[in-house]
């Protein structure tokens, strides 16, 4: 009894002894987890190469600018005679053709003037009557006194006042004819002002806006007040305000189209017509005014819109497309020195087919062709797509010469279908910042390398922050 009583003590501590030994060793075995983890090596994720596909397409280089709609015919109607507008025949919008009646003003002036010319023209042609009288009579006395002066049977004296009477009576008719005359001409201008108060329309097109109302007292003396304003709505004229940096590249007869805000995306092309010479300055800033007409046969286009306008620098029309970041451009030979052109040409020639990979490691995105290092010849002509056809020429943005006259060659990193790269010289014509034209070179379906995709990296490297070697390296 004594001896397991001794013993009681002993087997009583090992259990606790054994909890505190389960919690160290888990401790310890993470600590050494964790250390075997932090201190791997970490790996540099591989970049891939983006591949594109040469496609069928289009390209257009254009000069953005600001314009405003005005029909390209109309004509301010305005009132030659002052009255009250006493009657208006038309609204905005209605449609008038040439010779229709807009409007009245009260004639009742000029009618009185009219009947007061007429009047004053029937008095003098009853005095044309007795005026032809009296000079019948002095000539008949004026022949008679000569017969008797030739007889020597009058006297000086009589025969000199029978002179002077038929000279006065010649006069006084002359003078009455003249009278007679410029009355009729008072009573022309009196019937021309009495039409006036009648206002008739001097075009067919649409009447866009009144100015004046019913009732209105209009006061032509100095200057004629316009009433309305009738437009042809079937032609307008858009009106672009061109920078000063961009006027240089814009000619009469480019191409051109515009937009509205209200119209979508329908587009409404047309030519340059005309540019002005002289500048509208707006806050220091220089504009020159470009016009353009458009058939507005369907009624879309409406005054003061606003257009955004685009000049059509150069395009290309359904033509192979490849993105501008597949391409790296080298220089013709004849532009630059015979020897290195043809080394670099021949190096070109003798690339060897690689598996595709990230730039640096035979990615042809990865290509830096130095000037004159390769050559462009017909040989190459077999790759082109025919049926192909380029419209426009080589603009600002994309031609080697400054005529524009032949396409810029350049190499491409082409894969095929076991993923292999291989560099392929080709002919690139009109460009864009995004796309470029493939004239030569490449076929319709074939994938070329266009840039390379980064692979995403943790977050702790990619906000900088370095992982820690050991559990003495910094956090």
């Amino acid at each position: 009894m004594n001896t397991n009583a001794e013993a009681s003590p002993i087997s009583a501590s090992r259990p606790g002894k054994k909890r505190w030994l389960i919690p160290l060793s888990i401790a310890a075995i993470a600590a050494l987890m964790a250390y075997w983890y932090l201190s791997q090596p970490e790996e540099e994720p591989a970049n891939a190469a983006r591949i594109s596909v040469v496609e069928i397409g289009s390209i257009e280089n254009t000069i953005a600018a600001a314009g405003s709609l005005q029909p390209s015919e109309y004509v301010d109607v305005g009132a030659q005679v002052s009255g009250q507008l006493q009657r208006l025949y038309v609204d905005v919008g209605d449609v008038v053709e040439e010779g229709q009646l807009l409007a009245e003003i009260d004639a009742r002036v000029q009618e009185a003037r009219v009947e007061a010319s007429r009047a004053s023209i029937e008095a003098l042609e009853a005095q044309l009557t007795a005026r032809e009288a009296a000079l019948e009579l002095a000539r008949s006395n004026a022949e008679r006194q000569a017969r008797l002066m030739t007889a020597d049977a009058t006297s000086q004296l009589e025969y000199d006042n029978a002179m002077n009477t038929l000279a006065s009576a010649e006069s006084s008719l002359i003078q009455l004819e003249k009278q007679i005359a410029q009355n009729r001409a008072t009573l022309e201008t009196s019937e021309t002002e009495l039409e006036y108060t009648r206002i008739y329309a001097p075009m067919s097109g649409t009447v866009v806006s009144v100015l004046l109302e019913e009732g209105r007292t209009l006061n032509a003396t100095q200057q004629a007040p316009t009433i309305l304003r009738i437009a042809d709505l079937g032609t307008m004229t858009v009106e672009a305000d061109i920078s000063e940096a961009d006027i240089g590249d814009i000619k009469a007869g480019m191409d051109v189209y515009f937009t509205t805000l209200g119209g979508g995306d329908r587009r409404w092309y047309s030519t340059v017509r005309q540019i002005l010479p002289t500048p509208v300055i707006e806050n220091n800033v220089v504009l020159y005014t470009g016009l353009f007409d458009i058939s507005n046969d369907d009624n879309a286009l409406l005054p003061e819109m606003t257009a955004q306008v685009y000049f059509i620098t150069d395009s290309a029309q359904d033509v192979l497309t490849i993105p501008m970041g597949a391409v790296t451009f080298i220089e013709r030979p004849d532009q630059g020195d015979a020897a290195q052109a043809n080394n670099g040409a021949a190096d070109t020639e003798s690339t060897m087919a690689r598996p595709a990979g990230p730039p640096g490691q035979g990615s042809g995105a990865g290509l830096r062709a130095s000037a004159g290092t390769a050559s462009v010849n017909g040989e190459e002509s077999a790759r082109s797509r025919p049926g192909l056809q380029r419209q426009g020429a080589l603009g600002r943005m994309g031609r080697p010469d400054a005529d524009g006259s032949s396409p810029r060659p350049a190499l491409v990193s082409v894969v095929d279908e076991q993923g292999n790269q291989q560099t392929r010289r080709v002919l690139i014509g009109v460009t864009s910042r995004i796309t470029a034209e493939v004239v030569n070179g490449l076929e319709e379906g074939e994938q070329v390398v266009s840039g390379v995709i980064q692979t995403q990296r943790p977050a702790a490297n990619a906000a900088g922050e370095r992982r820690p070697g050991g559990f003495g390296g910094p956090f």
